[in-house]
């Protein structure tokens, strides 16, 4: 199950013509490709677009209304192969996923994709996530699209620009026989608003159409001589087109005066924070007129050197504003400029950070550096109003405690991470590779397992290098996602040629967790479109890897520790792979807990576990927390003076996994955790029952204070 569900907001895609559509730029992309005549949709999930998987997931009712093929890809590669549909026949396709990790798993397609040249409009959708909240290495989309020749649009993050972006890229592709790639970064998939919606429009030629009519074209083939041709194909015929395209439907704006001796050039996804900036020095309204001159590139790549060149015309100072590094644009204008014997002078990087997000304080300070230089009067005149004036802002680092990202409460993995370093400390500390996935916040406190990642699904074969027979076998995780994804093809096949001795932990939490909680081709849950139920451990059984133990209890430390120790240390030959089974909390309590507040609506009988630690027991030397880590397991300073150290506690958060208690066991640590049982909607006799142990607690506990006054007394 996503974590999110769109069932409710999809009935907006119905929207027709001159209606107002109200929602995020995830809802607004999906309605925008229904409207555009879209005949196949596909993707892979990850952030930022993991939504826009879950939208048309829960939109294929429509979808098939409209003859619509979707499909949820195995992995990007796959994905991208789906365009294949539009390089021979005149079908309009769209597919989409993480960049650009997404577009390095898919790299050979779209790279056979742009050389061959398409016939439909094909539009590759990439979540841009970049920046400090990014969960991937800092690299860029851009260096894609040049290197293979896609045109690549970044519009401006406003939901009217974004439903533009999608009909401007089917035509941009169809008019230069070129892929497109539509980059949304993570504000504008999340951005709300509202445009005036069209009707949605069936395609013109359906995928089961073009079954019932075959095409092939030999000549679109990727094999010499007709790859030499798709070259020359690229800078004669389809780059021309596509210039020619971007300046006629002036995909590329320009907003505030036409005659300034300076100006900014601004990619299009960073349009709202340049406002933003130029509101807070008081030379742009909330509306986005601007006092200065903005040439804003919704299409990035390629760049049309006659259009920046007659912005650039009568002007001396332009500042090029481009988030990430390299800079490819601010070299390209650079070179536009001096093959055109210009004078003015070009900034950009400098002013700016060389990397890193763009954030409004970098904008902000950017833009006021330049305008320093380009128009001190214009600035000068705007700092003297009060609303320039702003308060320091405090260096937060020295007072807000480092929150490392971490497991969630009651997470099915802590304990197998638990249950490897208890074998760690028998056996000693060994190579442990790790994979994407959330099963890599092992790599953190409190357990420090695994230090390397090479990419999704790619874990065991990070190992490849250890496999030569040393003291300790190396040992690698990887995640049920990432299992699917790659890890079955790249990892576990290499793993059985290669007759590999070394471990794998299969972390199965039935879901993809880590991109949202979409089903995968081993989850438990029925799904009316998707093939699940297919165990993991079959699939290693059918690529010869015999060694495979499955635990369908992860949070049996015990078990999980023995089992470890015995793939450490087993004579048996070729590979060892461990399934570690146990549902993904957060899909479990998404799952449980609505069910459970009907069942307690209804009156029925509900027990709620929960967990506690007996103070009076407790050491206080918090091994339990070094070990588990759990977010609900604290600290707590007890009001006896005779005990300085604070005990362990457990907060409201708990879900009731046990996992703290079983840790306990497994560690030979103190007794102290105890179970309790929330009872909601309580039989007759419970109630009496518990009233007979209160009363019998109260008088227990009477006599003691009575016993300590007479003792108390006597002394």
């Amino acid at each position: 199950m996503a974590e999110r569900s769109f069932k409710a907001e999809v009935e907006d895609l119905r929207l027709g013509a001159g209606e107002t559509f109200t929602g995020e730029g995830i809802l607004a992309l999906t309605k925008a490709l229904l409207e555009n005549g879209v005949a196949y949709v596909g993707g892979y999930q990850g952030a930022p677009i993991s939504h826009l998987m879950d939208v048309l997931a829960d939109a294929q009712d429509l979808l098939g209304e409209l003859g619509v093929r979707f499909e949820a890809n195995a992995n990007e590669a796959a994905a991208a192969a789906m365009l294949a549909a539009s390089v021979h026949y005149p079908m309009r396709g769209a597919v989409t996923f993480k960049g650009s990790v997404g577009v390095n798993v898919a790299s050979d397609a779209l790279a056979n994709l742009a050389s061959s040249g398409v016939t439909g409009g094909a539009l590759v959708i990439v979540g841009e996530d970049y920046g400090e909240g990014s969960s991937i290495m800092q690299e860029r989309t851009h260096a894609f699209a040049m290197k293979s020749q896609f045109w690549l649009l970044d519009p401006r993050p406003n939901l009217p620009s974004i439903v533009q972006a999608v009909s401007d890229g089917f035509e941009l592709s169809e008019v230069s026989n070129t892929p497109v790639m539509l980059m949304v970064r993570i504000r504008s998939c999340h951005v709300t608003g509202s445009f005036q919606t069209r009707d949605n429009q069936r395609p013109k030629l359906t995928v089961k159409d073009a079954l019932s009519n075959p095409r092939s074209d030999f000549a679109r083939v990727v094999l010499p001589p007709m790859s030499f041709a798709h070259e020359q194909d690229k800078v004669k015929n389809r780059w021309p087109a596509a210039e020619k395209f971007i300046r006629e439907r002036a995909l590329n704006e320009r907003f505030g005066p036409s005659d300034s001796d300076f100006g900014i050039v601004v990619q299009g996804g960073m349009y709202n924070t340049l406002i933003r900036a130029l509101q807070r020095l008081g030379l742009a309204d909330i509306y986005g007129t601007s006092d200065v001159p903005i040439y804003v590139l919704n299409v990035t790549y390629p760049l049309i050197s006659a259009e920046f060149l007659e912005f650039c015309a009568g002007k001396d100072h332009v500042l090029v504003i481009e988030e990430g590094q390299p800079e490819f644009i601010e070299t390209q204008l650079g070179s536009f400029l001096y093959r055109a014997e210009s004078a003015v002078k070009l900034h950009g990087k400098g002013l700016f950070p060389q990397a890193g997000e763009y954030t409004g304080a970098v904008m902000l300070e950017a833009v006021t550096g330049f305008l320093k230089t380009a128009a001190p009067a214009m600035l000068a005149a705007v700092v003297r109003a009060p609303n320039i004036d702003r308060p320091a802002i405090p260096d937060l680092s020295k007072t807000v405690p480092i929150r490392p990202p971490g497991f969630c409460t009651g997470c099915p993995e802590r304990p197998i991470f638990a249950a490897m370093k208890l074998v760690e400390k028998e056996l000693g500390k060994h190579q442990i590779a790790a994979d994407i996935g959330c099963h890599l916040f092992a790599s953190l406190p409190p357990f420090e397992i695994g230090g390397a990642t090479m990419g999704y699904g790619l874990g065991p074969a990070a190992n490849a290098a250890f496999d030569g027979g040393g003291e300790r076998r190396p040992v690698a995780i990887i995640g049920d996602g990432g299992f699917w994804h790659n890890g079955l093809s790249s990892s576990f096949t290499n793993m059985a040629f290669n007759k590999s001795d070394g471990v794998a932990i299969v972390v199965d939490n039935f879901y993809s967790a880590a991109t949202g909680g979409q089903d995968v081709m081993s989850s438990r849950a029925d799904n009316a479109t998707k093939a699940t139920k297919n165990p993991i451990s079959k699939a290693l059984n059918g690529i010869g890897i015999d060694w495979v133990r499955q635990i369908d209890h992860t949070y049996d430390v015990k078990k999980m520790r023995d089992t470890i120790r015995e793939a450490l240390t087993t004579d048996a030959p070729g590979p060892k792979v461990i399934v570690a089974s146990s549902e993904c909390m957060l899909n479990k309590q998404r799952r449980e807990k609505p069910l459970r507040a009907a069942a307690i609506k209804q009156g029925r009988r509900v027990d709620v576990p929960r967990f506690g630690i007996d103070e009076a027991v407790c050491t206080g030397d918090h091994a339990c927390i070094r070990l588990s880590g759990c977010p609900s397991l604290s600290l707590k300073k007890l009001d006896d003076p005779l005990r300085d150290d604070p005990v362990a506690s457990i907060d409201q958060s708990c879900v009731g996994c046990g996992n703290c208690g079983e840790v306990a066991d497994a560690a030979v640590l103190c007794p102290s955790f105890y179970r309790a049982d929330v009872v909601h909607n309580p039989s007759a006799f419970e109630m009496r029952l518990a009233g007979f142990r209160a009363r019998a607690i109260g008088w227990l506990q009477r006599r003691r204070d009575a016993k300590r006054l007479v003792f108390g007394g006597a002394a």
